[in-house]
């Protein structure tokens, strides 16, 4: 039973980026795979996010990366903007997937999750809406997982990836702080402005803002207050909010503030961290994605490095005689590249609150360098 040639059934909990991943790398390579997801919904909510190169090219192993940038946006070129609305530079990311494909890809959130569910679901994974875990307990080769609907399961392997909040991590015994980066972030849906071909980023005064094209006809704003206690504002309130704090940036960013007076879809959510600098595995159980490491928003790196951990899970666990030597080796080729990209988004974040922009640009191309190196 310790082999992973052999009886292999995994229970992984969340169908998130991480989880869906995890569970399409697995289901190829054999695995009978069940995950369990508290959302009682397939529809995800969410705006949009930012499929970076590394992004692509893990995708591009699951031969979903063109199903990714038909339904998303393609694009190479970061623009930044400095406080007095002059250009300040561009950063032309690698394309990592080949000349023919773009450097990364703008999606719509629920979009992404639709791709990477029908894929799983291809590969014969079954989804369980409505169900979590609750209790988790190593029995011999095998993980005793009670589901929150009273049935049981006996699996080889338990993934948790639920993410920065993770239930799983606290069934496992896994600590770590959430921290507070001091900033709050807005995203607001609104139609893409013809100029909108890349991510434009505009340092502001008293935050970060920007754009990222979705589609052909959408684009969302995204803007970090700086120095902000956490707090939740009522739903009438965020647009008025946001226009008011969108006057700050001269320029093009003008334009964008009538723009989002008609959207609908404008959310306000603490900008939170964290790295489990201690173990990520008990036994054959595992925690992947934001549940392990949760990047700042800043290096736009948070859905790769998820989607990286499902790919490298299954190689690792592909590679060893056994799950627990397949779950050392995965933390061991995860721990180093994580840590440094959420410790590069936390000093960069540190930088946007100092309003040293300058000094954020050279981190943020280092940590894109670092990540166009292989997983």
């Amino acid at each position: 039973m310790n082999s992973c040639r052999g009886a292999r059934t995994a229970m992984i909990v969340g169908a998130g980026v991480a989880g869906l991943t995890a569970a399409t790398a697995l289901a190829g390579a054999g695995w009978r795979v069940e995950i369990a997801e508290v959302a009682p919904l397939k529809a995800t909510s969410g705006w949009g996010l930012c499929l970076t190169g590394p992004a692509l090219r893990a995708l591009a192993e699951l031969g979903l990366a063109d199903a990714c940038l038909t339904a998303g946006y393609g694009m190479s070129v970061i623009t930044h903007v400095d406080v007095d609305g002059e250009p300040a530079g561009q950063v032309r990311l690698p394309r990592l997937t080949g000349a023919r494909r773009p450097a990364m890809a703008g999606i719509a959130r629920p979009v992404l999750h639709r791709i990477l569910h029908a894929e799983a679901e291809q590969r014969g994974v079954v989804v369980r809406q409505g169900l979590t875990v609750t209790a988790v307990d190593q029995e011999g080769e095998l993980v005793r997982v009670r589901l929150s609907d009273g049935t049981v399961r006996l699996v080889a392997l338990l993934v948790g990836a639920d993410g920065i909040r993770s239930s799983t991590r606290s069934l496992l015994g896994l600590e770590t702080s959430l921290d507070y980066q001091g900033q709050m972030v807005w995203r607001a849906l609104v139609p893409r402005p013809q100029w909108v071909t890349g991510i434009h980023q505009f340092a502001g005064k008293a935050g970060t803002a920007g754009l990222v094209p979705i589609s052909a006809g959408v684009a969302y704003v995204f803007l970090t207050e700086n120095g902000v206690e956490q707090s939740v504002l009522p739903e009438a309130g965020l647009v008025p909010r946001l226009r008011q704090i969108l006057k700050a940036f001269p320029g093009r960013m003008a334009e964008i503030r009538p723009l989002v007076s008609g959207s609908e879809s404008v959310v306000r959510r603490p900008v939170l961290t964290t790295f489990l600098a201690g173990a990520w595995n008990r036994g054959h159980s595992v925690v992947i994605g934001d549940a392990a490491h949760a990047p700042a928003p800043q290096m736009a790196s948070g859905a790769a490095l998820a989607i990286e951990d499902g790919l490298v899970l299954a190689e690792e666990l592909g590679r060893h005689g056994s799950v627990r030597a397949g779950l050392a080796a995965f933390v061991r080729r995860r721990r180093q590249r994580c840590r440094t990209l959420v410790e590069t988004s936390v000093a960069i974040a540190g930088l946007e609150r100092a309003q040293r922009h300058r000094e954020a640009y050279p981190l943020t191309d280092g940590g894109h360098r670092l990540m166009a190196e292989p997983a």
